[in-house]
């Protein structure tokens, strides 16, 4: 009985560690220093946190850039996923953006479609749909995201570019390196950039960067290793 008894405890330790697709950091938490002519305008941090069967990611990005000690552009963003069993069951999300847009997102599990309001209305979705939330890795193997920012449905098309050693505070970090596009919509003000995403052996998500389609400047979010200290 007592053999049988370890054997039980031990799948269900297994299957409680594997029970969520994406990983979650140590602390419950996973930053991003966000960097634009090497400076840092801001932050991307993500908090994990378990309840019952379900996990919830709260993301919050905030940046701001100055010039001459002057605000020039602002940018927040907060929202709220709930999943379970691999699924996005449940979204709330509200995203000011600098030229005074402003979205409330929203999207729930409802008789086996994902019903979600945004920037064009009411849609009804795939109830697998995964959101756009970098974190994922899982997202690049899909042809279509829910856009947590505005409320839509992006095709992508996700291209691997093999291994790369990256550089963070002087750790050298091998990483498996990919490139993103996703499509436009009509109300975007600009074309939706590409993406480049460095994921280390964990799966966990250590860099990604894109050019700015207005002032043509690289900005990059790198991962703050003070989460992981």
């Amino acid at each position: 009985m007592k053999k049988i008894s370890i054997i039980i405890l031990l799948l269900t330790l297994f299957f409680n560690i594997n029970v969520f697709a994406f990983p979650i950091p140590k602390d419950n938490k996973v930053k991003f220093d966000i960097i634009r002519k090497n400076k840092v305008i801001g932050f991307h941090e993500i908090k994990f946190a378990k309840n019952l069967e379900n996990i919830i990611l709260e993301t919050t990005i905030e940046i701001e850039v100055k010039i001459l000690f002057i605000p020039a552009y602002k940018f927040f963003h907060n929202s709220t996923e709930t999943w379970k069993d691999n699924n996005l069951i449940k979204f709330e999300g509200y995203t000011d953006f600098e030229d005074e847009r402003e979205y409330f997102v929203e999207g729930l599990d409802e008789e086996n479609l994902f019903m979600a309001s945004g920037m064009d209305g009411k849609l009804e979705l795939d109830e697998k749909i995964l959101s756009s939330n970098f974190w994922n890795i899982n997202i690049l193997k899909e042809k279509e995201v829910f856009d947590t920012q505005k409320g839509i449905v992006r095709s992508i098309v996700v291209e691997d570019l093999g291994l790369e050693e990256i550089k963070i505070n002087k750790q050298k970090i091998k990483c498996q390196k990919f490139s993103l596009n996703a499509s436009s919509n009509p109300k975007d003000k600009g074309p939706f950039p590409e993406y480049t995403l460095w994921y280390d052996e964990n799966n966990e998500l250590i860099m990604f960067k894109f050019r700015n389609w207005k002032d043509k400047k690289i900005i990059t979010l790198v991962r703050n290793y003070q989460d992981k200290n």
